[in-house]
């Protein structure tokens, strides 16, 4: 069975349109949005001459604008993560992309492969679609990751701040020049709006609930509590630090030991799948022989419901809550 190279030309086009989308962002908005750099965005924003209610203006709208376009189709799907990852393209330019990424996969599969016209509208509708919201999913994991190993250090940073006598105030304030992106422009960004007359707690409540983070649910809780009921607020941050502490190390735990049944579940589902990619761009006409057959069209249907309920109950199996 000749090895056929169409499959290396789909792997390169799709790593190409997430390069070309990776690219796009970064020459748009800056280096300084990347999640590997160490700038602060906010800051370099204002050390650029741009007035703090502008840079407010701007990173709120970033933030949130996914959030209210929720009930477009195609989008929908992107919304969530997209918020999460404060993705800087709108809405209409992620969709643009989406487009624009298509006709490019579309271009180098007709020009590379000779997959019939259908084949290839399906396969770059697939890399277009897929691909943006691969490249969003993962900017969304990274980005909420980053955040989780940040905020104990920022919780910590809070407590000695207000142990020293600065107002809570101040010592949000303190973690958004002293400490990293992406949790800094977050709390620069609750700075801001505490500074022209929002709550602190409505302000960290509404962070949590947009990043969707329990940790950061705490937090807000912690400090509403705190404001309403008073309290020695640099002792319960202390303590709360110790939990989160406690918790993402258990959470790592979990991670690590339901490892093995994830990638089993992952790789049991996608075998099969993968084979039958294999086989027919190896060799096109190997199941010529049994695509009239009557079973043929539900024995498909059978083994990809077998294959969903497989993710699905592997998924149940391993998802441990902490």
């Amino acid at each position: 069975m000749p090895f056929s190279p169409e499959l290396i030309i789909y792997g390169v086009i799709f790593i190409a349109v997430l390069a070309l989308v990776e690219g796009v962002y970064l020459t748009i908005f800056g280096r300084s949005i990347s999640l590997n750099s160490r700038v602060n965005r906010r800051l370099e924003m204002l050390e650029k001459g741009t007035k703090r209610a502008e840079v407010l203006d701007q990173l709120r709208k970033e933030m949130q604008q996914h959030g209210k376009v929720r009930s477009i189709p195609l989008y929908s799907m992107l919304a969530s993560k997209a918020q999460k990852a404060a993705i800087a393209f709108t809405p209409k330019q992620l969709m643009l992309m989406m487009a624009g990424v298509t006709v490019f996969a579309f271009i180098g599969l007709t020009i590379g492969t000779n997959t019939g016209l259908v084949m290839n509208i399906i396969i770059s509708l697939l890399m277009g679609v897929g691909g943006i919201y691969f490249w969003v999913s993962m900017k969304a994991s990274k980005r909420l990751s980053m955040i989780e190993e940040q905020l104990p250090d920022a919780i910590e940073l809070m407590v000695r701040s207000l142990r020293v006598g600065h107002p809570f105030s101040a010592a949000i304030q303190i973690v958004s020049r002293e400490i990293e992106d992406p949790l800094a422009t977050e709390f620069g960004v609750i700075s801001d709006e505490s500074a022209y007359g929002r709550d602190v707690g409505e302000a960290l409540k509404d962070m949590a609930e947009r990043l969707d983070m329990q940790d950061m649910r705490f937090l807000a809780v912690a400090v509403t509590i705190q404001q309403q009921s008073g309290g020695n607020l640099a002792e319960i941050l202390a303590g709360l630090s110790k939990v989160i502490r406690a918790r993402f190390r258990l959470f790592r735990r979990v991670k690590a030991i339901t490892a093995e049944a994830k990638w089993s579940g992952k790789f049991l589902s996608g075998f099969p799948v993968a084979a039958l990619i294999f086989i027919n761009l190896s060799d096109p006409h190997y199941y010529d022989e049994v695509k009239t057959h009557a079973l043929f069209i539900p024995a498909c249907i059978a083994v990809g419901l077998f294959l969903a309920v497989n993710l699905f109950v592997m998924r149940i199996l391993t998802d441990i809550k902490v």
